[in-house]
Parts: C-alpha cells; structure tokens; sequence
C-alpha cells in the first residue's frame, strides 16, 4: 500500500501548471488540470526529458526534449518518439494540501 506524502499546497500548482517535487529521492511531476492533480514521474521514457518542463494541454503533457506525449493521468504514451508508458502516482488533495502515494 502507498504512504502518502504532502508534496505541496493546492494553492502553489495553478490550473494548467506543473510543478516538480522530490519524495523519498524520486523526482515528481505534478500537474493541475482544471483543478484535478496528477502525478507522473518526472523522466521521460525516451531519452529522459524533464516532463516537469514540458507543455501541458488538458491531460496531455509533451517533454520538452523530443515531443513524446504521455497522458497525466496514467502515464501512457500518446505519441512518439516514445514506446513506453512514465510511472504514474496516486494524488489526494487533503484539505489544501496535495500528497502524492509512493
């Protein structure tokens, strides 16, 4: 079973935003879409792009290394170059904070 961990406030993350956190030594993407939370691990499965960095477009996030496309809220591919889905975490909002399960 995943702990959860308190990786931000609600208010920090604005819709349409992503924002990287740390949890137990993994980097963390997390996005805010329309006020839904989603967590991704930050590597792109293509060459490793910071997906914290990338284009988010509703629940689709583009790294910003070669364009590969994931969907936030499970991690799989929507688009080349990359073949494999990103690890995907679970998120509850708790009151205004944000924990992301690891």
């Amino acid at each position: 079973m995943a702990e959860f961990v308190k990786v931000a406030v609600r208010s920090e993350i604005e819709p349409g935003q992503a924002h990287l956190v740390e949890v137990k030594g993994q980097q963390i993407a997390l996005f805010n879409v329309g006020g839904q939370f989603c967590a991704l691990a930050n590597n792109c499965t293509h060459r490793g792009g910071p997906l914290a960095d990338g284009e988010l477009s509703g629940y689709e996030i583009m790294c910003p290394l070669h364009g590969a496309r994931f969907d936030v809220r499970t991690g799989e591919v929507l688009g080349p170059p990359a073949e494999e889905a990103v690890a995907c975490y679970s998120v509850r909002v708790t009151g205004e904070d944000v924990e992301v399960g690891v």
